[in-house]
């Protein structure tokens, strides 16, 4: 197993790419990341820096970004959470099976993030990299055994995970209530709340550990 941080410049097609290089000053932060359907994902994005809410005007104007909306003002920036079409990234991890380690650092148009997969799935993902930028780096690399705090949210739970940040679930106030969430979902109320207690207490033990949203190992 190899464990890796890679940086590379996020090409201009990338709304991200974009955003930063306009505000080099801004750190930016992607603290979870869950895909929505096949071509679409809902991530809660920090920014650091500016009045709180102060960029979504400006990220709403992104073609590739479906929705924004400001959630709090945390540690000298602002919390958003967004809805947007999936970048070219999105797709290989998918593909290759391998989870995508979060937090994923940008600044000034450079994203900095962990890769953890084994060797054939991590030379893909380099070869990815160079393809976008030939300055691609490899910043630090480790070989040895997979962590054992990974997540391991089932399919179905990512799926319930994936619904519940789009409708504004885990906002405050929220903007769905579960019974609402368990109609939409065609669930039992019970049975969804057994199920969002479980993801919340994975999530956790994952986030304690230092990594979100990790591959399942059970279907």
């Amino acid at each position: 197993m190899v464990l890796a941080s890679v940086r590379f410049r996020v090409p201009e097609s990338n709304w991200i790419g974009v955003f930063s290089r306009r505000h080099p000053e801004l750190r930016l932060e992607y603290l979870s990341f869950a895909e929505l359907d096949a071509h679409r994902s809902v991530a809660d994005l920090w920014i650091g820096g500016g009045p709180p809410g102060g960029w979504a005007a400006e990220l709403r104007r992104f073609d590739q970004v479906d929705r924004v909306d400001a959630l709090a003002e945390v540690g000298g920036g602002c919390l958003y959470r967004l809805i947007f079409r999936n970048p070219p990234i999105v797709y290989l991890y998918r593909r290759l099976g391998v989870p995508l380690p979060l937090p994923i650092w940008v600044q000034a148009g450079s994203v900095r993030w962990e890769v953890v997969a084994r060797a054939p799935e991590y030379a893909r993902i380099l070869e990815f990299g160079r393809s976008i930028d030939p300055k691609f780096r490899v910043v630090a690399v480790r070989r040895g055994p997979l962590p054992g705090h990974l997540p391991t949210l089932t399919p179905g739970q990512r799926r319930v995970l994936s619904a519940a940040l789009a409708a504004g679930y885990f906002e405050s106030p929220r903007r769905v209530t579960l019974g609402e969430l368990a109609r939409s979902l065609k669930r039992s109320r019970s049975a969804l709340s057994e199920t969002i207690a479980i993801i919340e207490e994975r999530l956790l033990d994952s986030a304690l550990g230092g990594r979100i949203f990790g591959p399942s190992p059970t279907g």
